[in-house]
């Protein structure tokens, strides 16, 4: 099992992975639901820049978009790393929000992917600490995140807010 920066994928198989999520799935947000093929070519060459910190949208930060390959080749999951935190991401969705396609989940993926993007997040983020959350009402994710070595920091009405040592 592998991650790849979006840019570095198959295309084709990238867009029909998005196209398996919904525009917002328990906190997941899809930022190229609808979009067509050629939309969503802009929308990966975009995501490549952001990554370099070039061309960011106010109030935003680089962040790398993964997808997750399992080992027979099939793209199962999106991986989204911000680099580091502004305000809301720190009083919210953290450094890595993540979707597994639907036929794939409760196979392993997400905890598997989750750990392969906390070894990269490990050598890039200036915090201490990796910032993550979850619906409470998605246990799968917490379970997730606790199996990766988060501990649950703080909870809001309807979020886990959780921490892991860098």
């Amino acid at each position: 099992m592998r991650i790849v920066e979006l840019w570095n994928t198959d295309l084709k198989q990238s867009y029909a992975l998005f196209n398996t999520f919904p525009k917002e799935e328990n906190g997941f947000v899809n930022n190229a639901y609808g979009y067509t093929f050629e939309k969503f070519i802009d929308y990966v060459c975009a995501k490549a820049e952001n990554s370099k910190s070039r061309n960011l949208q106010k109030g935003f930060v680089p962040d790398t978009v993964y997808i997750l390959i399992n080992d027979d080749e099939k793209y199962v999951g999106i991986f989204n790393f911000r680099h580091y935190l502004n305000e809301f991401l720190r009083d919210g969705p953290g450094h890595i929000g993540y979707g597994i396609s639907p036929e794939y989940r409760g196979k392993g993926y997400a905890s598997k992917g989750l750990s392969l993007v906390l070894y990269v997040a490990r050598k890039i983020i200036p915090e201490d600490e990796i910032y993550l959350e979850c619906f409470k009402t998605n246990k799968a994710s917490l379970q997730v995140q606790l199996h990766n070595g988060a501990y649950i920091h703080h909870e809001t009405d309807d979020h886990y807010l959780t921490r892991i040592k860098k």
